[in-house]
């Protein structure tokens, strides 16, 4: 069996019909189980909510607005559908620190789908090296095995020297964690002159180019990696066609103009917007922080579902100009107000260590358009900047708003 469940090869359009019906709801469930829905979602309808277009017009809830939210209503900012008992098995704190729930139900995280694609297997030993301490990851990936009828040896982090004992000892056959540290644990394996029995991996947490996948395949470990967060669980993982992530059946997921909440065209880099059908912690709109962009087509492995290129950055760019805060909401403001520009992006260098904007706009030009844009960017963000009219299509493809490049050598 080359597949998880059924629903991973089904045809698209079903896909699509199945999601955009439990989206309503799930609006409903999060408006009268929490808080913050409730408030925030207090003038809708949550059965107008049934297309793509539809759940846009809601209000993206980021990441970096939690620690806020949840600092004026411990523990979760309103968001959990469940308190303290039986249904919320464990809590987590995150840098910030951010908390997150964790409910009791089997496989929570829903990334065993992900350590399947990456040939986890039911009697597999997994030694997995996630941290157990205060942290998701080691339960996150815990739980997963699990599902799939894993054994796990909770390695968490550092004591290089006891795990590779345990490696030895009892002969793992497959590995979760960073790659950075299963790098460590090779290099010490070889200096002691052991052989460990790793034949599969599932990475995340960091950076894995396609140099340190070869590099580990060399040896006989098959490496995937795969997208997930502390707040929606999995997003989208790797699969043995190692082309993009490919998403996870359970989320709906959105790519959006960084700073706003509209949807960019496929291909075009963005914010990764989820939504989650968790009824326990139902983030509808959660925008992660992270770019990202829609791949065209069908991943090869046979799963239907849309795909992602992968992380490529951080969406929030907020900058300091001369003493002043920019943020890429506000040029998103600006653009909005003169329909004659296609895209944007603000530089932001300092010639003569003096801090300068020029906002580089996609459009004709012309010089009152100039003049209306150059008030705008004042209007908007309280600072003088300058306008550079360029051709469309050729502002890069990254998903920036924000270019800060000021030198201070």
């Amino acid at each position: 069996m080359n597949f998880f469940d059924a629903r991973e090869h089904r045809d698209p359009a079903e896909r699509e019909r199945d999601l955009l019906a439990r989206l309503p709801r799930q609006i409903a469930h999060a408006k009268a189980n929490t808080a913050a829905f409730a408030g925030l979602l207090a003038r809708v309808d949550p059965a107008s909510i049934t297309t793509r277009e539809a759940l846009a017009t809601l209000p993206v809830i980021r990441k970096s607005e939690l620690l806020d939210l949840q600092k004026a209503a411990r523990p979760f900012g309103g968001f959990s559908a469940v308190g303290w008992g039986a249904a919320c098995a464990r809590v987590f704190a995150s840098p910030g620190p951010l908390y997150e729930p964790e409910g009791a139900r089997e496989n929570y995280w829903r990334v065993a789908r992900a350590l399947f694609a990456a040939g986890f297997r039911e009697g597999d030993l997994v030694h997995n090296t996630f941290s157990y301490h205060m942290t998701p990851a080691g339960s996150i990936m815990e739980t997963a095995a699990h599902a799939i009828g894993c054994t796990v040896f909770p390695g968490g982090v550092g004591q290089t020297e006891q795990q590779l004992e345990a490696m030895v000892d009892l002969k793992p056959v497959a590995y979760t964690g960073t790659p950075s540290f299963l790098r460590i644990l090779l290099d010490k394996a070889d200096e002691a002159g052991i052989t460990l029995n790793l034949s599969k991996a599932f990475l995340s947490g960091e950076a894995f180019p396609p140099s340190q996948r070869d590099a580990l395949a060399a040896r006989g470990i098959h490496a995937y990696q795969g997208y997930a967060t502390a707040d929606i669980g999995l997003i989208a993982y790797e699969t043995p066609a190692r082309e993009g992530l490919v998403i996870d059946e359970d989320v709906l997921v959105e790519i959006v103009r960084p700073g706003t909440g509209d949807p960019v065209a496929d291909g075009e880099v963005g914010e990764v917007v989820v939504t989650t059908f968790n009824p326990d912690y139902p983030l509808i709109r959660f925008g992660t922080g992270d770019l990202s962009a829609i791949l065209p087509g069908a991943s090869p492995c046979g799963r239907t579902n849309r795909r992602i290129k992968g992380w490529m950055g951080r969406a929030d760019q907020t900058t300091k100009v001369k003493g002043m805060f920019v943020h890429p909401g506000q040029i998103a403001a600006v653009v909005k107000r003169h329909p004659e520009i296609a895209r944007a992006r603000l530089v932001v260098d300092n010639p003569g260590l003096t801090d300068r904007m020029t906002l580089c706009c996609e459009a004709a030009d012309d010089a009152a358009l100039r003049e209306q844009i150059v008030a705008s960017l004042r209007e908007t963000t309280k600072l003088r900047g300058e306008v550079a009219f360029c051709a469309a299509g050729t502002l890069p493809n990254d998903g920036k708003v924000i270019d800060d490049i000021r030198s201070y050598e």
